[in-house]
């Protein structure tokens, strides 16, 4: 079941240049920073309220992050729902015919699982269910 929004991603050209707006300026808490090489790129999390903001920064050139900000530009990149069982959800959202990116869990940052719903079947919305893991967030 999923229980509230985790985080929302969003794409940014550096992480050096953005933090100081969240961190400073909007005086959101800074959780720190974190690279997530299977995916090619570098996290940074702030707490807002109940809910995250992700700062996704590429680290490689043909990383998804870096396609991203090549066609669209810095921005909202995805919306994270947490659950306590990313294979639950995935079975139930395979058993409901939803086009999924990943069918089966992978690993994110900050020790979660995560997998990524395909925008085609979440109104054009890059949609990532996430499982709390080792490291609390």
């Amino acid at each position: 079941m999923i229980h509230k929004i985790n985080h929302i991603g969003i794409a940014v050209s550096s992480l050096k240049d953005q933090i100081p707006f969240y961190r400073d300026v909007l005086k959101l808490t800074f959780l720190g920073e974190e690279s997530v090489p299977d995916q090619k790129v570098r996290a940074a999390m702030f707490q807002c309220g109940e809910v995250k903001i992700e700062l996704l920064e590429p680290t490689d050139a043909d990383s998804p992050i870096a396609a991203f900000l090549e066609k669209r530009g810095p921005g909202i990149h995805h919306i994270a729902y947490e659950t306590d069982s990313v294979e639950r959800e995935l079975d139930n959202l395979k058993a409901a015919g939803v086009r999924l990116i990943d069918t089966q869990p992978r690993n994110g940052a900050h020790g979660t699982k995560i997998a990524f719903v395909h925008p085609a079947s979440s109104g054009r919305i890059l949609t990532e269910i996430c499982e709390p893991g080792g490291k609390e967030e």
